[in-house]
Parts: structure tokens; sequence; C-alpha cells
């Protein structure tokens, strides 16, 4: 007697008989581990609020974890970037530090918030 197959059989699927009896199909996410933070959320909300279509697709296709994880890691890296060179522009310095610590991190604070404001326009919210 021939058995017959369902369309995820096949499209190469296959099942596996769980402890209560219940065959459950074997699925793999094609996704990376996660590891994004602040930025990998404010782009996925983004996405969500203002993007439906192509949130739906990266999540359809298997992307959205890994695109999540590289802007995180764009935006850390390119908000450092801005920053280093602000404070250089701005002549922010050791000695600075040294003779006045509180304005020291009030001007570097301004940077890079200056910074991350400028680098999530350009990243985040494209």
């Amino acid at each position: 007697m021939e058995t017959k197959q369902t369309i995820f059989e096949r499209m190469g699927g296959t099942y596996t008989l769980g402890d209560d009896g219940i065959y459950y199909p074997d699925l793999v996410l094609g996704e990376d581990a996660p590891h994004y933070g602040k930025y990998g959320s404010m782009r996925k909300r983004y996405l969500q609020q203002h993007g439906p279509a192509l949130y739906a697709q990266l999540v359809l296709e298997g992307k959205l974890v890994a695109h999540l994880n590289e802007v995180d890691d764009t935006c850390n890296e390119r908000i450092e970037q801005v920053a280093n060179a602000m404070a250089e522009v701005e002549g922010i310095t050791e000695a600075l530090k040294a003779s006045d610590q509180l304005e020291w991190v009030r001007r570097l604070e301004s940077i890079r918030s200056r910074a991350e404001e400028a680098v999530c326009h350009e990243l985040i919210y494209e």
C-alpha cells in the first residue's frame, strides 16, 4: 500500500515521533544566533512599525537576526569612530581630563549623544 506524502515531505522535510505519540516536523531555523543589543532592537522596532514588508521578507527568508546583528555591530563601530573623530576635532584631551574631569565627562557625553543620533539616522532609520 502506498503512503501519501505531505507537502512538507515532498519538499524534503522529515518528522520525528515524540514521546506523546505525535509526529513533529523537524524544523531548522537558518538564522544566526542573536547577539544584537540596543541598536538591533531599535532597528527591529523601526522595521515593524515603518517597514512591515521588509520586516516580513527578512523573517520569511530567515535573515532577520543576521540583519539585526549586522546593524547593531555597525552602529557600535560607527558611533565609536564618529565620537573619537569629534573628540579630536573639539580638542578633548587627557590634559582636560586631568584639569577638569567633570567638564571632560560632560563634553564626551555630549559628543557620544550627537554621534549616536547621527549614526541612528544613518543606519537604523534609513
